[in-house]
């Protein structure tokens, strides 16, 4: 991927000419969120004609500085119907691949290109192809978090929101190969009640470290909190069990994606909530119900990736026009059709 523009960089505010940052393993550093750097990265990217889209893991005040705030697949279709030159997508390395995907004609820029997904490099491309010859009539079932090239071999694309149901449209006699995520594929296999369902053991680092000893003891030591999990996480088998065992009621346990935490959470009569996810969409869920206390399950849940978007990161983003992300167009057209076939079914979901 290359990092090199040919566009001018727009005229930076006195203020901020002398700001500098360093290289840093975790993201560049040496800008601080001001008010003077929200005016000025909202400035650039007039100036640049882009529209500054946020993931819900990102920092608050990357969210709070964005035009738009959700999830992957919500956030890539946003991109494609914006009348902009440029995305800036603050998120991880698949979820620009996927806006590119959907907005060919734009150029997307992701403010740091190190900013990678181990959930998305859990699969290769290499290691889809020879699992595809195991079990060559197999469908092929990718989530959104993947990379181009996965997508491109992939049959059918899904979210964490819509995933049952993609699976639960496919013929019932054809096996299915679903990707990368072991525990949303757990989820769905339980939903479902397909036995010809094969799950790569892949996962998200930071969900999978969300465990049931820290669910239990948090939900006993908060009795009346609803119980918000992701199904990425490591803890949503321990919660159903939990729920089953009447130790929780089952009516506070809610296995969700994050566009489905939002609307649950506009929604919830409980005054506390314990969330299961990365610590990034507490901000989020407490502007949507700010009357209702959200508490992390695990409060070091946090994604050094997701994290790499830095202020100084955004401000030299939108400077100097790096980083951009390309996708070959033979990729980009394959990956295209195996999302489209996920959105005809009727239910595109809302994102991871």
């Amino acid at each position: 991927m290359s990092i090199t523009s040919d566009r001018p960089a727009a005229v930076t505010a006195p203020g901020l000419l002398d700001a500098e940052w360093s290289d840093a393993p975790g993201g560049y550093t040496g800008v601080e969120p001001t008010q003077e750097w929200a005016d000025e990265v909202r400035r650039l990217a007039r100036a640049r004609n882009a529209t500054l889209l946020a993931h819900n893991y990102q920092l608050p005040a990357i969210q709070d500085v964005a035009d738009h705030v959700g999830d992957s697949l919500a956030l890539s279709r946003i991109a494609a119907e914006v009348d902009s030159d440029e995305i800036i997508f603050c998120g991880v390395h698949f979820m620009a691949e996927t806006a590119k995907i959907l907005s060919p004609e734009k150029r997307v820029l992701i403010p740091d290109e190190r900013a990678g997904c181990s959930l998305a490099d859990s699969i290769t491309a290499d290691e889809l192809r020879a699992w595809k010859a195991e079990f060559p009539d197999a469908l092929v079932v990718s989530y959104v978090n993947t990379t181009a090239e996965v997508k491109g071999l992939t049959d059918i694309c899904c979210t964490s929101s819509n995933a049952v149901d993609v699976v639960a449209s496919i013929d019932p006699d054809r096996d299915v190969l679903f990707l990368p995520d072991q525990f949303l594929g757990a989820h769905v296999k339980r939903e479902t009640g397909r036995d010809n369902i094969h799950i790569w053991a892949g996962e998200c680092h930071v969900h999978a470290g969300i465990n049931g000893d820290e669910l239990a003891d948090q939900a006993a030591s908060h009795p009346d909190a609803d119980l918000f999990i992701h199904p990425e996480c490591g803890c949503a088998t321990s919660a159903l069990y939990l729920a089953g065992e009447g130790a929780v009621p089952e009516d506070r346990v809610k296995i969700l994606s994050t566009g489905g935490m939002l609307d649950a959470a506009r929604e919830t009569g409980a005054k506390q909530v314990l969330v299961a996810t990365e610590i990034g969409m507490l901000h989020q869920l407490r502007k949507a119900a700010p009357g209702v206390d959200f508490q992390a399950v695990n409060d070091r849940a946090s994604c050094p990736y997701m994290k790499m978007i830095t202020p100084a990161a955004l401000l030299r983003c939108l400077r100097e026009g790096r980083d951009e992300v390309f996708v070959d167009l033979d990729v980009a057209e394959k990956a295209r059709k195996s999302v489209e076939r996920m959105i005809s079914i009727g239910n595109p979901g809302s994102g991871e």
